[in-house]
């Protein structure tokens, strides 16, 4: 009987291990009957949304692998022929998010990033309220042209060494400190100096949990990409596991990411007070949340509006009303609200409701432990050493950029494109291109200078831009390991599967099959649309859950006759708010993977930080959205997709 059981067991636990090649398998053969029984172009196009739908949400194959399932189904069925769909996996937003990549890749391969964390963690002082709102407007700051994975990466490690500076003062000065609520449970201290490392890199100590006075470890965790973005799944990493990364300016170094069980266990006795720990915690998942907030701002913030604005324009081309500057007027409001009161909800779950004691920027009420805090941020800052001619002409582009963005359709005033006689060819993504273009062509060093001034202006190249006077700004490795070439095919896939809804004219069918949703009011429908994305993003990747919510809203809303915008934006914005858990987006892992924080205190801190993104996200379409893309009516463009996708 034992031997059964056994065995048993054993059968089960070798099915849980290919569970995702069962799923594989048996997904696709379960659903096959659909197409065989019914061969209509609408049930060909379900099956393909179901089986696509299905590896996105189980990941059981990659994203970008599961996204390729429309270019040979499609074409299979008959739904679409091959170069029809070969034509939907590069768009105009492909190249959109290529020019916004080379930027990217200029700001980081030149450490502009680091320079305005700091200098905006600087001004807001070393106060536990004001370093926490420093840091999130840093991170929201950066989030808006860089993706939300990369700028936690980028800002993590500079919070890190704060708090750890915060907590080893704390040890050291803990028997007379008279804010201390509680002793540490052990009396050793953190002894040592600081090592003088390169300006591009951190030092996080920790301490020991053996009572060895004089042993501490020193990890030093590189500035690098991650190489991931929203959507992307974030596998953990053992404390034997090392990735290499290239900075592109230094050499390749090894770093290490702390195991989190490794971690917490080291942590557990680690904070000097509770108080700490809350301070630890508070600043965290701060940033996780900021990133989230500002990817919300701009079109090119995160890969679902992206997602979101490809395929509107696709489905509606006669609408002509979501680019850059519209987007961003409408976004802007919402990521202003959503930082403070996202701000105000951690300082009460962690901090408490006492402001004038974290917040106060007076210096006479600063403690011994703030005073040598902002001593450690503007040394940070102090090895950055002044700017530097990259710099200079890398924050000259993204000025340009944001400029040439905001100025090409404005709406209430002719934009630059009326300068040319033909209409409709210039997008956001021509100018993103051309400035993208140019940092390949830019020598990083100053022009008409001499030698001595061409090193210290390149002291951040590789050797091989060091021994060239002519090399660019940025190289193709520079752009090539920033370049989401996973999130491209995703979105492809996404297009794809649009395209093959309308052409089999399955939206709608699906739109005729929600007609009874019609007794509802718009705002009703809107926020059952969110409250559904914001539950499901939390467990599947948010580019799959858009992607295949989109096509099902926008044949509601052709059916309900509601503007399209009423429940798409929204929806868009919502699927992002997935920050309850670790696999809810990549951010959230990279903050749990440094262990202040527990997934009890991210459920809890994410829950509400949900229910301000939902309910603000609701002001907003209700109140200002309402006048800026005329929502009170069904417009003409929506109208004639939908009487076009009846006949």
């Amino acid at each position: 009987m034992r031997l059964e059981a056994a065995a048993r067991m054993d059968l089960f636990r070798k099915l849980w291990k290919a569970r995702k090649l069962i799923l594989v398998v048996f997904i696709p053969l379960s659903l096959l009957p659909l197409p065989l029984i019914h061969p209509t172009s609408e049930a060909c196009c379900a099956y393909v949304l179901m089986v696509t739908a299905v590896y996105w949400v189980s990941e059981a194959v990659p994203l970008g692998a599961a996204a390729l399932v429309p270019a040979f189904l499609y074409p299979l069925f008959g739904v679409l022929k091959s170069s029809e769909v070969a034509a939907e996996y590069c768009k105009d937003t492909t190249l959109l998010l290529m020019g916004v990549i080379c930027l990217a890749a200029s700001i980081e391969k030149w450490n502009l990033h680091k320079r305005i964390a700091l200098r905006m963690v600087m001004i807001a002082g070393a106060k536990p309220g004001m370093l926490v709102l420093g840091f999130m407007c840093c991170t929201v700051f950066l989030s808006m042209w860089l993706s939300n994975t990369s700028t936690t990466a980028m800002v993590m490690p500079i919070a890190e060494a704060v708090l750890q500076q915060l907590i080893c003062t704390g040890l050291a000065d803990s028997h007379d400190d008279s804010e201390t609520g509680e002793a540490p449970e052990e009396d050793s201290g953190v002894s040592g100096k600081e090592e003088n490392l390169d300006k591009n890199q951190l030092e996080l100590l920790y301490r020991n949990n053996s009572n060895d006075c004089t042993k501490q470890e020193l990890s030093t965790l590189s500035e690098a990409q991650t190489g991931e973005v929203n959507g992307l799944g974030l596998k953990p990493i053992s404390n034997q596991d090392f990735i290499t990364h290239t900075n592109g300016h230094l050499p390749q170094v090894a770093i290490e990411i702390p195991n989190v069980k490794r971690v917490k266990m080291r942590r557990d006795s680690q904070y000097p007070t509770k108080r700490d720990h809350m301070i630890c915690k508070c600043l965290s998942l701060s940033i996780t949340y900021a990133a989230t907030i500002g990817g919300l701002i701009t079109i090119t913030g995160t890969s679902t509006n992206l997602i979101f604005a490809e395929q509107f324009n696709t489905r509606y081309p006669d609408a002509k009303v979501i680019n850059f500057g519209t987007w961003f007027i409408f976004s802007f409001p919402i990521a202003i609200i959503m930082l403070v009161l996202t701000w105000l909800w951690l300082h009460f779950l962690f901090l408490g409701c006492n402001f004038r004691e974290t917040c106060s920027l007076s210096k006479k009420r600063k403690t011994r432990r703030e005073m040598l805090s902002e001593r450690r941020i503007h040394e940070e800052y102090a090895k950055l050493g002044p700017i530097s001619y990259p710099e200079v002409v890398t924050g000259v582009f993204f000025i340009l950029m944001t400029l040439l963005w905001f100025t090409r359709e404005p709406g209430f005033v002719p934009g630059w494109t009326s300068l040319f006689e033909k209409k409709g060819y210039r997008t956001d993504a021509t100018v993103s291109v051309l400035l993208g273009f140019l940092l390949f062509l830019i020598p990083a060093r100053r022009p008409f200078s001499s030698s001595s001034s061409s090193s210290s202006s390149c002291r951040n190249s590789d050797d091989d831009s060091e021994s060239d006077p002519l090399a660019p700004m940025i190289t193709w490795k520079d752009f090539q390991r920033l370049m989401p070439w996973e999130i491209v095919i995703l979105v492809g896939g996404g297009y794809a599967l649009a395209a093959g809804c309308k052409v089999s004219g399955l939206s709608v069918w699906i739109g005729r099959q929600l007609e009874p949703m019609s007794g509802l009011p718009p705002w009703a429908v809107t926020l059952l649309a969110c409250l559904l994305v914001s539950a499901v993003t939390e467990f599947a990747s948010n580019p799959a859950t858009l992607t295949v919510f989109l096509p099902i809203l926008s044949a509601l809303s052709e059916t309900l006759h509601i503007n399209p915008l009423h429940t798409l934006i929204p929806s868009t914005m919502c699927v992002s708010f997935g920050v309850m858990l670790p696999v809810g987006n990549p951010p959230n892992a990279i903050v749990f993977s440094y262990g202040h924080v527990q997934i009890s205190d991210m459920v809890k801190a994410g829950f509400g930080v949900n229910l301000i993104g939902v309910a603000v996200v609701m002001l907003a379409i209700t109140t200002w959205g309402v006048p800026l893309f005329n929502l009170t009516e069904f417009p003409a463009w929506a109208m004639a997709r939908n009487v076009t996708g009846s006949l």
